[in-house]
């Protein structure tokens, strides 16, 4: 559904609200899926209070469920404190644990007790063991809703389980099963027992050689096997091989988008998460350090200026070239780490691959620089008439070039190879470093050819 298509039902919805026909909205909003349903309840304004108000108080149970689990942050709370206690412990009872588990782990300890509190004993209890993980770990993310099998089952006896849990599984594309003390002996599925006899038993037709996660491994390397089997659910074991749970590709995609946005956040040196919602103080707050520790070190490029001030006098069209030379420079080294950081997010690189990426990143910086350098020095003599001006501008872009893209490379690897995440290594930082380098090497170079250039 598009912007247009969203405002079109979030009038529609609105319209039946205000007419009180609630049949006809109920029967409306059941009819979209639950991500529409969202999107048209959060295109209504914020200002519209009551209206809100009104949108979730007449969705079915089911229903409201589904949108609640679509919102995020601030509007899925917002959304919870609107439906009050009553309605509220219904939706949670429903909900999937680990989108619970996400919702109440935003909460300080006080405000959670009350929803805790009013779930039903198993849910809570199920809900409280997701939140025992830490952030960020496979255990955090899985959930505890799946098909579990007994080995001794025939195949007849599974599909009428698959039947009977169907509503309350999340997912029902593998089965998996296990021992008397849960732990996990094999996987079935869905192909595996279409074309079984219904005679069969699990034992014989299930896979033994299960890829499987633990609870504490980070939801990073989760996504990663994912993608390399290309899963749609894989299963959690904690350090007995007790089968704990399952995590499903929905909530994959969800990890993968949360850890790109971060990566982009590191890299522009912004630090924490901002978005359309956050507050001009807030983010400015999250900028800031990054940026006044940038300016301190920016203060060391206009002392290096200072101190070839000399030949900046007896030279001022060197003056005219200093922007491009740090600029470019900067570009390069950003463009660099940008494309180390993207792929060790991937994976792990080894020596022999680190050393092959310098060597390969050292190639690309050597043609940009002599293609940029070729270009600056025509320009520099077309302009100032000075061929040797124009020589050391081009030389002095070529060195810089190749350093700057060498910086953007050697730096995030370093930085992985000591166990720091390489996407610290900001765009920022990175362009502020190659500015001074930049300065050292075109000054240094313009005095050292100061007689030929005057």
């Amino acid at each position: 559904m598009n912007i247009a298509q969203a405002e079109r039902t979030a009038a529609e919805l609105a319209r039946l609200l205000q007419d009180d026909a609630f049949a006809a909205f109920a029967a409306r909003a059941g009819d979209l899926h639950p991500y529409d349903a969202a999107v048209a309840y959060l295109s209504i304004a914020p200002e519209q209070s009551e209206l809100r108000t009104a949108f979730l108080t007449h969705l079915d149970p089911i229903t409201l469920t589904d949108v609640l689990e679509e919102l995020d942050g601030e509007e899925r709370r917002e959304a919870f404190a609107r439906i009050g206690a009553l309605r509220a412990a219904a939706v949670m009872d429903r909900m999937d644990n680990d989108d619970l588990a996400d919702f109440l782990g935003e909460l300080s300890e006080e405000a959670r007790a009350p929803y805790l509190a009013a779930m039903s004993d198993a849910e809570a209890e199920a809900v409280q063991q997701l939140m025992s993980y830490p952030p960020e770990t496979a255990g955090r993310i899985m959930n505890n809703r799946y098909v579990w099998l007994p080995q001794h089952y025939t195949v007849e006896e599974a599909i009428a389980k698959i039947r009977a849990y169907s509503d309350l599984s999340e997912s029902i594309s593998y089965l998996y099963v296990i021992d008397g003390e849960r732990r996990l002996l094999g996987v079935v599925s869905y192909r595996d027992l279409i074309l079984a006899s219904v005679e069969q038993r699990i034992a014989d037709i299930m896979r033994t050689r299960v890829i499987h996660v633990e609870a504490v491994m980070d939801q990073e390397q989760v996504a990663d096997l994912m993608r390399n089997y290309d899963f749609l659910a894989v299963p959690v074991v904690d350090d007995a091989s007790r089968l704990v749970g399952i995590i499903t590709v929905d909530d994959i995609i969800d990890v993968v988008m949360e850890e790109a946005d971060e990566d982009i956040q590191k890299l522009s040196g912004s630090g924490k998460d901002i978005d359309f919602n956050t507050r001009a103080w807030t983010a400015a707050g999250r900028r800031l350090p990054w940026l006044v520790l940038l300016l301190f070190i920016g203060v060391l490029s206009g002392t290096i200026i200072s101190g070839f001030e000399e030949t900046l006098d007896r030279v001022v069209a060197l003056a005219f070239f200093m922007p491009m030379i740090a600029g470019m420079t900067g570009n390069t080294g950003t463009q660099s780490l940008a494309v180390v950081v993207r792929g060790l997010i991937g994976s792990k690189l080894s020596g022999r691959q680190a050393l092959r990426l310098v060597r390969r990143e050292l190639g690309v910086g050597l043609i940009i620089g002599v293609t940029c350098g070729l270009l600056v020095t025509g320009i520099a003599y077309v302009w100032q008439g000075n061929i040797m001006l124009g020589v050391v501008v081009g030389v002095s872009l070529l060195l810089t070039l190749i350093l700057g893209t060498i910086a953007g490379t050697t730096v995030p690897l370093l930085l992985d190879k000591l166990r720091v995440d390489p996407a610290v290594a900001s765009g920022p930082l990175i362009t502020t470093l190659n500015d001074m380098l930049s300065l050292l090497i075109y000054f240094g170079m313009a005095s050292l050819f100061l007689d030929f250039l005057l």
